[in-house]
């Protein structure tokens, strides 16, 4: 399986580099590609650099490389994933316009027909903002809010960035062990 994993510039990247940990853990392949913001994002939150989370993908394309092989169709990969998703990088793939490597690689991904899921991390969400999505969603378009649930009773930061990674992995359709599921009890 082939994944690309976009960052962008939205608060939650500890989402991301738990994605791309497990991922890595899983012997998936991954190509990441990182915006400016995502990079500064991920630097002020998690004290990651982008060489670090180089370090957890299998590939690393560079945001303006529009040769890159993920921005064509005839390379074939399983499914993408925007995590954390800005709302202009969700207005650019809304409105296709591929102004850099994330917003062309997901253009690619809706033209063939593959697996998207934008992880939208914003709050309030205008008028726009909805639009934007439901857009998306009717292209087919997975839209994963950052909305975790409180019913397994997580205690620590991390029991809730694990239980979302392994909800985000379940929409990827990968087995995995690290979402407490509901039991009814």
């Amino acid at each position: 399986m082939k994944i690309v994993v976009g960052i962008s510039g939205g608060s939650g990247s500890i989402y991301a580099v738990s994605l791309l940990k497990a991922l890595k853990e899983l012997n998936i392949e991954t190509h990441l590609v990182v915006s400016t913001m995502g990079e500064y994002v991920t630097e002020h939150e998690c004290g990651i650099s982008l060489e670090e989370l180089k370090s957890l993908a299998t590939h690393y394309h560079d945001n303006k490389n529009f040769a890159a092989p993920i921005a064509s169709g005839s390379f074939k990969v399983d499914k993408m994933i925007v995590l954390p998703c800005s709302m202009k990088t969700l207005s650019s793939v809304a409105h296709g316009f591929s102004d850099s490597l994330i917003s062309r690689a997901c253009d690619v991904t809706i033209k063939e027909g593959r697996k998207l899921i934008l992880v939208p991390r914003e709050t309030p969400l205008s008028p726009i903002h909805l639009e934007n999505m439901l857009k998306l969603a009717r292209m087919n378009v997975t839209i994963f809010p950052l909305s975790p649930g409180f019913y397994n009773h997580p205690e620590t930061i991390e029991d809730i960035v694990f239980n979302m990674t392994g909800r985000i992995l379940d929409m990827l359709e990968i087995d995995n062990n690290l979402v407490k599921r509901w039991t009814g009890e």
